[in-house]
């Protein structure tokens, strides 16, 4: 996919999100800049803690008090609308912004039928009728994959499995044809065999409609298999990003490295895995310099005291003092 030249649908540019709380103020993104161009899928990998759904959470504007925007900007098309009003946000979230969440569950309402909970949706981001909006619901059911949609339509959550509950999850945040999609952890509540097929609908949804991901999980085989970018954030903030073949098998950062060495390869002789030690430092703590730095093999002085700025090398962007090629004379100017 020729994505270099594309225009972005989505640019974030030094993003910081803090929570305000008696005991100081906690910053759960630190200065993050990514782009997602059109019908892109951008894995965003990282152990609990680092800073994943905050992001996607801060993009779609979902972030409540005592959590706040503190900086930075993010741009849809070009718009900005990280400062939009509550009401011209709402706008945005659902006609052009998607959501995906990690359980259907929280995404459907078990009182009510999926055609009223579809056609409702249609209809406050179309101007369509009630006639219209039942036959693009039918229509969507049956372009996610679900059997037989004009009867399973009238049917309740709990009528349909986890996987299909997904898959109707799939069609609401399609409901208004959104730009941009934000897909959190949704493969993470169902079976292997599922997975490949909400994988593979992933895939098949963003080549046809030209739409884009932003997809949150912890799970590399599932970036390996879908995105074509990753971004591995640690402590809120951006460690490596580039293309997903690269950075999955010869990645840059020290963190990067520690987990794809994790991972268990069915090729060659068995080896033992990495083991990162230490855990991701807590908001109250980040470390000085490189929040990497305690748990870093190759860190030296200079990552205890400065924080590592990203550094192009070749298609990607690390955060490493490793790569900078800077003279102490240049670091000091």
């Amino acid at each position: 996919m020729e994505l270099e030249n594309a225009a972005p649908i989505l640019s974030v540019r030094d993003l910081t999100v803090e929570f305000v709380t008696r005991r100081g103020t906690l910053r759960a993104l630190d200065r993050i800049s990514f782009d997602v161009a059109r019908g892109e899928v951008l894995g965003v990998v990282g152990e609990s803690g680092a800073g994943k759904s905050v992001t996607g959470s801060a993009i779609i504007g979902l972030i409540d008090p005592p959590g706040r925007i503190a900086g930075g900007e993010v741009r849809l098309s070009g718009e900005r609308i990280d400062d939009l009003p509550d009401e011209a946000m709402r706008k945005v979230r659902g006609k052009r912004i998607g959501m995906i969440f990690q359980d259907p569950l929280t995404s459907l309402n078990p009182l009510y039928r999926i055609s009223e909970q579809l056609i409702e949706t249609i209809r406050v981001h179309t101007d369509l009728d009630a006639a219209q909006a039942r036959a693009r619901a039918i229509a969507l059911l049956d372009e996610v994959g679900i059997p037989a949609p004009e009867k399973r339509i009238d049917s309740y959550p709990h009528e349909f499995s986890g996987g299909m509950r997904q898959r109707v999850v799939i069609a609401l945040a399609l409901c208004a044809e959104p730009e941009f999609i934000i897909a959190d952890e949704p493969t993470t509540a169902l079976d292997v065999s599922v997975q490949a097929q909400i994988i593979a609908l992933i895939k098949t949804l963003c080549r046809e409609r030209g739409t884009s991901v932003m997809l949150v999980t912890h799970d590399m085989g599932v970036i390996a298999e879908t995105a074509d970018r990753v971004a591995v954030m640690y402590a809120g903030r951006i460690a490596e990003i580039g293309p997903v073949r690269e950075v999955v098998k010869e990645p840059l950062h020290p963190y990067a490295k520690g987990l794809m060495g994790a991972i268990p390869s069915l090729e060659g002789e068995t080896t033992r895995l990495v083991q990162i030690p230490g855990s991701m430092p807590r908001l109250s703590a980040i470390p000085q310099g490189c929040a990497f730095n305690p748990r870093c093999a190759q860190a030296f002085d200079r990552c205890r005291t400065e924080r590592p700025e990203p550094i192009a090398v070749g298609s990607r962007k690390v955060a490493c003092h490793l790569y900078d090629t800077r003279t102490d004379s240049e670091v000091a100017a």
